[in-house]
C-alpha cells in the first residue's frame, strides 16, 4: 500500500509545484503563496477526510473566484490583497467546520447538477480567457471579468510581445504533445524546466519576457491572519461562494472515485476536513484550497491507496521551498499561463452538457442560464442566479403537479393513466384523478381547478381522488378538500378519496375532515372507492375483478 502512495505522492508533488505557482498568479498573489497553499493543508486532510484518493491543494476555480471577489477590494499582488486572501481562507475554514459540526452537508444540494455544470463551464471559460494577457505579454486589466479581459486584449493587440507569446504558445503545444504521446512524463513540469532553460540561455528576460522573480526560500512561519472587522462584511459574498463551490467540488469529486473503488465518503466529515485545511492553512499564509480534478486523476492512475499520498506531495513542495526557489526566479510567466489554459481545456465536459440538454429540457435551460450569467455578470452572480432559477423551477413544478386521469385495466384491480395506457377504460359517470405530488399551499389552487374542470361534465356523478402518491397534506390543502367536497355536493357529485397513506390520513382524522365529508368517502384504495360507488348506484361490479 505504502509503495502506491509513495509513487502517487511523488508524481502529484512534481505536478503540484508548477501548478501551485501558476494558480497563485491566476489568483493575483505571489507564486510562493501558491506553494504555501499546497503544503500545510495537504498534511491536514489525511487526518480528517474520508476519501482515499482525493488530491487537495490550490485549484484554478477557487483562484478565479478569489480574484473576482478581492480585485474589487484591493490591488492584486499588494500587501492588502494578500492579507485579504489569507483572511478569506480563515473565514471559509471556520464556516465549513461549523457547517460540518452542525451536519449541514445537505446544503450542497442547492447546487444542482445543471447549476454546477453551467457555473463550472462559465468559470472555466473565464479562467482560460483571463490568461490571454500573460500569454501574449500585454498588460492585464484590474478587473478580471471576461468582458474586461477580452476588451483589453483586443485593444492591445498591437502591444503583443512576440517572444512572450511564442514561449506561451510553445508551452501549450509541448504540454498537449507530451500528454498525447508520452503521458507518463509530467508535462507541466517539463514545460516549466525547458522554458526556464531557454530563457536563461538566450537571456530572454533582458528582452522583455516577464519572469516570476525572486521567491523567498524557506517554509512558512506560523502567523495570525490580519483581522479587520470592516473586511469581514466585504469578504462575505466571496466566502459564501467559495464555501459552496469547494464543498460541491470536494464531495462530487470524492464520490466519483469512492463509487469506483467501492467505499463511501461522509459529506459532513468532508466539510470538517475542508474547513480544517483552510483554517490551518490560513495560519501559514495559505489561500483557500479544495480538491483538484487533474491531480486526483493522476493520484488514482499512479496507484494511490490512501490519503497518505497528500503527505508525500506536501514533502515534495517542502523540498522545493527549501532548496529549489533560486531556480524558480527566471521562469517565464507565460508558461504558467499555458499550464492554466491547458488545465482548463481538460475540464470542459461536452458529454455532460449534451446529456443534460437531451435528458430534460428545463435542466438544459438552467445550465445554459447559469453559464450565461457567470460569464456576463460574474462568478458570484452566476452561481446565485443558478440557485435562484433552480429554486424557481422547483416551485413551478410543485405548484403545477401532474394530475393523471385514470381508467380501469380490464382483468385487474389496477388503474392507469388514460393518456399513456390505451387499454385502460374510463368508467361511465366516475372521474378518477391521481395527484402525483404532495398536496400543499403551493399547488392547492391548481389542484382545485383541475378537479373542478374534470368534474364539470354532464355525466359525472362521482370523483375519486387517488391519494397513493400524496406524501404530505397541509391546512391549505385541507381547506381546499372541504371546499371542493361541498361544491361538488351542491352539484350532486360525490368526492371519494382512496389509497391515502397512514401519515396523511392521520392529518385528515385530526382535522375533523372525516366528519365533514363522511367516513364512507375514505377508502383503502381507489378500486374499493369505485366499487363502493357502483354498488350504491346498483351497477354490476364483476367487471372490475
Amino acid at each position: 500500500m505504502f509503495r502506491g502512495d509513495l509513487v502517487s505522492g511523488l508524481t502529484v508533488g512534481v505536478l503540484v509545484v508548477p501548478q501551485s505557482m501558476a494558480y497563485a498568479i491566476l489568483a493575483g498573489i505571489p507564486p510562493v503563496l501558491g506553494l504555501y497553499a499546497s503544503l500545510v493543508p495537504l498534511l491536514v486532510y489525511p487526518f480528517l477526510g474520508s476519501s482515499r484518493h482525493l488530491a487537495v491543494g490550490i485549484v484554478a476555480i477557487d483562484c478565479v473566484v478569489l480574484a473576482g471577489g478581492l480585485s474589487q477590494l484591493a490591488t492584486p499582488m499588494s500587501a492588502d490583497y494578500i492579507n485579504l486572501a489569507i483572511l478569506l481562507a480563515f473565514i471559509v475554514g471556520i464556516t465549513q467546520i461549523a457547517m460540518g459540526v452542525l451536519r449541514l452537508g445537505f446544503i450542497v444540494n442547492l447546487l444542482s447538477r445543471p447549476v454546477a455544470l453551467g457555473f463550472m463551464s462559465g468559470a472555466i471559460l473565464i479562467i482560460g480567457v483571463s490568461q490571454l494577457p500573460s500569454l501574449l505579454g500585454i498588460s492585464a486589466p484590474a478587473d478580471p471579468s471576461l468582458t474586461s479581459v477580452l476588451s483589453t486584449t483586443v485593444s492591445h493587440l498591437s502591444d503583443i510581445h512576440l517572444p512572450t507569446m511564442l514561449i506561451g504558445i510553445a508551452g501549450i503545444g509541448l504540454i498537449l504533445g507530451i500528454r498525447k504521446w508520452i503521458p507518463q512524463l509530467p508535462a507541466a513540469l517539463f514545460a516549466v524546466v525547458l522554458s526556464g532553460v531557454l530563457l536563461h540561455v538566450f537571456n530572454l528576460d533582458e528582452k522583455g519576457v516577464a519572469i516570476i522573480g525572486h521567491i523567498s526560500p524557506g517554509l512558512p512561519s506560523l502567523t495570525l491572519p490580519a483581522f479587520e472587522m470592516t473586511n469581514l462584511g466585504a469578504l462575505f459574498p466571496t466566502a459564501v461562494t467559495l464555501v459552496l463551490v469547494q464543498f460541491m467540488t470536494l464531495v462530487s469529486l470524492g464520490s466519483v472515485f469512492a463509487r469506483k473503488h467501492r467505499y463511501r465518503i461522509n459529506p459532513n466529515r468532508e466539510l470538517v476536513a475542508l474547513g480544517a485545511m483552510n483554517l490551518a492553512g490560513s495560519f501559514f499564509r495559505a489561500v483557500p484550497v479544495s480538491g483538484s480534478f487533474s491531480r486526483t486523476a493522476v493520484n488514482v492512475e499512479t496507484g494511490a491507496e490512501s490519503s497518505l499520498s497528500n503527505v508525500i506531495a506536501a514533502g515534495v513542495v517542502a523540498v522545493s521551498l527549501l532548496y529549489l526557489t533560486p531556480l524558480f526566479r527566471f521562469l517565464p510567466t507565460s508558461v504558467f499561463a499555458a499550464i492554466i489554459i491547458v488545465a482548463t481545456l481538460s475540464l470542459i465536459d461536452f458529454s455532460e452538457a449534451r446529456y443534460i440538454v437531451r435528458a430534460k429540457r428545463v435542466d438544459g435551460i438552467i445550465a445554459l442560464g447559469t453559464f450565461a450569467a457567470t460569464i456576463i455578470l460574474g462568478i458570484h452572480q452566476g452561481i446565485l442566479f443558478g440557485v435562484l432559477i433552480s429554486a424557481a423551477a422547483i416551485i413551478y413544478r410543485v405548484s403545477r403537479p401532474n394530475i393523471a386521469v385514470l381508467g380501469h385495466l380490464p382483468g385487474s384491480r389496477s388503474y392507469r393513466d388514460l393518456e399513456h395506457f390505451p387499454e385502460a377504460e374510463a368508467i361511465d359517470g366516475i372521474v378518477i384523478l391521481r395527484l402525483d405530488a404532495s398536496f400543499s399551499f403551493a399547488n392547492a389552487t391548481y389542484v382545485r381547478a383541475k378537479i373542478m374542470l374534470h368534474s364539470n361534465k354532464d355525466n359525472v356523478r362521482a370523483v375519486v381522488l387517488d391519494a397513493s402518491s400524496i406524501n404530505d397534506l397541509d391546512t391549505t390543502a385541507l381547506a381546499v378538500l372541504i371546499e371542493v367536497a361541498r361544491t361538488l355536493k351542491e352539484r350532486d357529485v360525490d368526492l371519494f378519496v382512496g389509497g391515502m397513506k397512514v401519515s396523511v390520513f392521520q392529518v385528515i382524522r385530526d382535522s375533523g375532515l372525516i366528519e365533514i365529508m363522511g367516513e364512507d368517502k375514505f377508502c383503502l384504495s381507489p378500486h374499493r372507492a369505485v366499487k363502493s360507488i357502483l354498488v350504491s348506484w346498483g351497477r354490476d361490479t364483476a367487471v372490475l375483478d
